[in-house]
């Protein structure tokens, strides 16, 4: 068993900030706890936009707090995204958020992140191995 608090997480290297600047997160659990998924709690900012595609993972989204609008770059669907909707990325898609305030929420990664991963120019979490090298 294992009990982590969000507050225990910060300063960590489970605390990871993004290099656009545009969220944070703190990754509750990781490939190294051998669950099968990894489990995240993120934060993006009000104002900014992140475009992301998850090509190597399949990624659920629980929003805990604030708003953002979704849009899925393929089909141009937008969404409205608030506290208790899910939105569920099973099909590799391309998407934009958009935080109109600071949008907290819970993320689940199958295959479960590594812990350092961050969006390269593509949107893209590479694949990593457990020691933290690329796939």
């Amino acid at each position: 068993m294992s009990v982590r608090s969000f507050k225990d997480l910060e300063g960590t290297d489970r605390h990871v900030w993004s290099a656009s600047g545009t969220w944070h997160s703190k990754r509750v659990v990781l490939a190294r706890e051998q669950v099968g998924f990894s489990l995240h709690e993120t934060v993006m900012f009000a104002g900014t936009e992140t475009s992301m595609w998850y090509a190597n993972h399949i990624e659920a989204v629980v929003c805990l707090e604030g708003a953002a609008e979704l849009t899925n770059e393929e089909t141009g669907e937008r969404y409205w995204i608030v506290p208790g909707t899910m939105y569920l990325l099973d099909g590799h898609e391309k998407h934009t958020v958009r935080p109109k305030s600071d949008f907290r929420c819970l993320c689940v990664f199958n295959p479960p992140v590594v812990g350092p991963e961050d969006h390269d120019a593509d949107g893209v979490y590479p694949l990593m191995t457990p020691d933290g090298e690329r796939a």
